[in-house]
C-alpha cells in the first residue's frame, strides 16, 4: 500500500503550475480505502519487470458501470500506455461481469485528463444518471469545483471476432 500511495503522490505533482495545483499537496487515498478496494478486486497495479509498481487503477461498481475512482502513473513512465492498458483491462472485466461501461469524473481542461480520455474513447456525459448526480453532490461537499470537471463514459468494447 505504501508504494501505491507513493505513485498517487508523485503523479499528483504533474498538477503543479496548473489551475488544479492544490492536488499536488492533496493526501493520497487512505490505506483503509486501498485495502477495501484490494479486497473487492477494485485495485490493480502495473509493475515494471513484475516487481516495481509504476501505475495503479482504483475502481468500483456504480449503477450499470465500473466507476474509475483513480488512475495514476509515475511520471517517469508516462507515455508508455500503462494507464490505457489498465483501463483496457478494466474494460475486459466490465464486459465479463456484465457492466455496460466505464465511467469517471475528471478535469475538463487538463491535457492528461478529459482530452486524454477522449483520445482513448471516452465521451462526455451530457445528462447524468442519478448515481452520478449523487457522486457530483459528494464532490461538491468535499469542495471540488465541479464547473471545471466533467463526467465521461466509454461503453465496453465488444469481443473481437477471431480471424
Amino acid at each position: 500500500m505504501p508504494a501505491i500511495r507513493d505513485i498517487e503522490r508523485e503523479a499528483a505533482q504533474r498538477f503543479l503550475g496548473s489551475p488544479e495545483a492544490w492536488i499536488a499537496g492533496d493526501p493520497p487515498a487512505p490505506e483503509a480505502l486501498l485495502d477495501a478496494r484490494l479486497e473487492d478486486g477494485g485495485l490493480w497495479v502495473a509493475c515494471l519487470d513484475g516487481e516495481r509498481p509504476v501505475a495503479a487503477l482504483r475502481f468500483r461498481p456504480l449503477g450499470d458501470s465500473l466507476y474509475i475512482e483513480q488512475i495514476d502513473v509515475l511520471p517517469a513512465f508516462g507515455g508508455m500506455r500503462l494507464g490505457a492498458a489498465l483501463l483496457d483491462w478494466a474494460d475486459d472485466l466490465a464486459r465479463e461481469a456484465g457492466y455496460a461501461a466505464l465511467v469517471l469524473s475528471t478535469f475538463r481542461d487538463i491535457p492528461w485528463n478529459a482530452p486524454w480520455y477522449a483520445r482513448i474513447g471516452f465521451e462526455v456525459i451530457d445528462v447524468l444518471p442519478p448515481e452520478l448526480e449523487t457522486l457530483r453532490s459528494e464532490h461538491l461537499a468535499r469542495g471540488l469545483d465541479e464547473s471545471r470537471r466533467v463526467f465521461m463514459r466509454r461503453d465496453v468494447r465488444a469481443l473481437e471476432a477471431d480471424a
